[in-house]
């Protein structure tokens, strides 16, 4: 994994300075599409052969609906085009996909409330520029698409900079066990980065605290006698037909206790599986085997547990970065969460199962993010402000924040940058949107428009 040298750290935040003279922090704004850059629709494709067929057009129906539901389902695209931009060199377990709407409120252990990144799916070791650049683009693509003035969407990725270099800052000067403690709760991002970056998500807590298995119940599951089993509603949540896919299914949950820590084993075997089932989930998941099992502890139904279960693909960035030394990319995902997130689900592990990887969690545990349609300007640049500074922490503890922190420096100059690629790949991604487009009118791929969701 990641080393630092023996210099102090006065010494490498001078050669992250120096870094500067290889790579001017004005050139991390550049992006022109090279002339032999792939059919963006072929390479997405390509991508998709491994996934289920059925569950494809559901897939594709919700990247139809804007650039940024594409951004969010052609990870694969932007991770080949970052790949061919200069970088400082400087690596940290990267967050991957690092988009708005993977970051939100989570609750620790201790039910705290923090602010962090949630899906993983892509993580890996990598270039810290990357995250804030996929960050910086989806920023751009939510102000347009919720039809702000161009300069909001502008604003809103120099302040998510803005904040993560503040904080790279600081952490730079700290000892690493209080890197490694720091975090982002309401309370104190309230005083850390402003009380206008939170005051939307305080209104979301009520919501948060109503996400969990037990509130869960009565939507997803029905009793019959004294039976429970998971409600279907497809084409989302149905049992399977094939006895087959079931039995992997049940058989990752039986495998997934041994690769709990032995306390959250003694946990887990105080609840029995009492029904699974397919459930699609997001954006650039959907199509891979997905399911949710529900688990019943000792007073039957005062007492459910929902565990989705989630296969794990080779990360987009692995071609560019190399193979996961992980033995699966189950326990790459569940290792890299655990490396940046604060504090993860008491539940978080992995198993394989008829020749698939799979990471198992909470489907609920109070986690609530914004539904980005609804933010207005204000609130996306107080979304943004968090973003940035949940990277930073993020960042810190896996990377070298004195080295990072050299590099970027005290004034604008990267946050300018930043801004001015996202505008120019987030134009970029609306074209390649506009591609996806053509192609499902023209039969090129199949799509199917679901009503929308109401939040996550």
């Amino acid at each position: 994994m990641l080393r630092r040298g023996s210099q102090d750290r006065a010494a490498r935040f001078r050669a992250g300075r120096e870094l500067r003279r290889r790579l001017r922090r004005s050139a991390q704004a550049a992006w022109g599409a090279p002339a032999d850059r792939p059919d963006p629709v072929e390479l997405l494709a390509r991508g998709d052969r491994n996934r289920i067929p059925e569950l494809l057009p559901i897939r594709y129906g919700r990247m139809l609906a804007s650039p940024f539901g594409f951004l969010r389902g052609a990870a694969r695209i932007m991770a080949r085009d970052l790949a061919g931009l200069p970088v400082t060199g400087l690596n940290v377990q990267l967050v991957g996909d690092a988009h708005l709407a993977n970051f939100g409120l989570f609750a620790t252990p201790e039910r705290d409330r923090v602010f962090d990144a949630n899906d993983f799916d892509e993580t890996t070791e990598g270039p810290w520029e990357w995250d804030l650049k996929r960050l910086g683009t989806s920023l751009v693509l939510v102000g347009r698409q919720n039809e702000f003035p161009a300069w909001v969407g502008r604003e809103a990725v120099e302040t998510a900079v803005r904040a993560y270099r503040s904080r790279v800052r600081a952490y730079a000067r700290m000892a690493y066990l209080d890197v490694w403690y720091a975090h982002l709760d309401l309370a104190e991002a309230s005083r850390e980065v402003g009380r206008k970056a939170v005051r939307f998500l305080e209104a979301g807590l009520p919501r948060a605290r109503e996400r969990t298995s037990f509130h869960a119940f009565p939507k997803l599951a029905t009793v019959r006698g004294h039976r429970a089993r998971i409600r279907d509603a497809p084409p989302l949540i149905r049992h399977y037909a094939s006895g087959a896919s079931e039995a992997i299914v049940r058989n990752a949950f039986a495998r997934y206790r041994a690769m709990l820590p032995v306390e959250r084993q003694r946990l887990f075997d105080r609840y029995t599986l009492a029904d699974v089932a397919q459930k699609v989930v997001g954006v650039g998941s959907v199509g891979t085997r997905c399911a949710i099992g529900l688990f019943l502890g000792d007073d039957d139904l005062l007492e459910p547990l929902f565990l989705q279960v989630k296969e794990a693909d080779p990360s987009a960035y692995e071609p560019f970065l190399g193979l996961s030394p992980f033995a699966n990319h189950a326990e790459r995902v569940v290792v890299g969460q655990r490396l940046v997130q604060e504090a993860s689900d008491i539940f978080l592990g992995w198993a394989t199962a008829g020749g698939h990887d799979f990471y198992v969690r909470q489907l609920r545990d109070m986690k609530f993010a914004s539904d980005v349609s609804t933010l207005g300007p204000s609130q996306l640049l107080g979304e943004a402000e968090l973003c940035g500074a949940a990277l930073a922490r993020a960042h810190a503890r896996t990377g070298d924040p004195a080295e990072i922190a050299g590099y970027l420096g005290g004034g604008t100059s990267m946050d300018a940058a930043v801004a001015r690629f996202a505008e120019r790949y987030a134009a970029q991604t609306e074209a390649d949107h506009a591609a996806f487009v053509r192609a499902v009118r023209g039969g090129r791929l199949p799509a199917v428009t679901l009503p929308a969701r109401r939040g996550r």
